[in-house]
């Protein structure tokens, strides 16, 4: 279609061929100039946990004496004890990224 657009526009000019083939003059110029595809990188969130903080929640879950608690409640009596570690979802998301939790 965007070769028909150009050898007639060679004739009758791009607009009346555009308008002729009804295909908009932006796709023709969109076709002609392709945009490069973009490459997108994972990113990091600034704030994000390092692998060895996220050991260290880990084996505090993992801890005898919170063996039969919720993350609700660990991270309730760490905040008592004056210790903080991450947020309580974060706790869920490192307990089922390690396969100890069924979500």
């Amino acid at each position: 279609m965007i070769g028909q657009v150009q050898s007639l526009g060679e004739q009758i000019g791009v607009t009346k061929a555009c308008e002729v083939l009804a295909l908009p003059r932006s796709s023709l110029y969109a076709a002609r100039k392709p945009r490069p595809a973009r490459v997108r990188q994972p990113s990091v969130p600034p704030r994000a946990l390092s692998a060895e903080e996220k050991a260290q929640v880990g084996e505090t879950l993992n801890r005898e004496r919170f063996a039969d608690l919720a993350p609700r409640e660990v991270y309730a009596r760490l905040l008592d004890e004056g210790q903080y570690l991450c947020s309580v979802p974060t706790m869920y998301r490192i307990l089922a990224a390690n396969g100890e939790i069924q979500v």
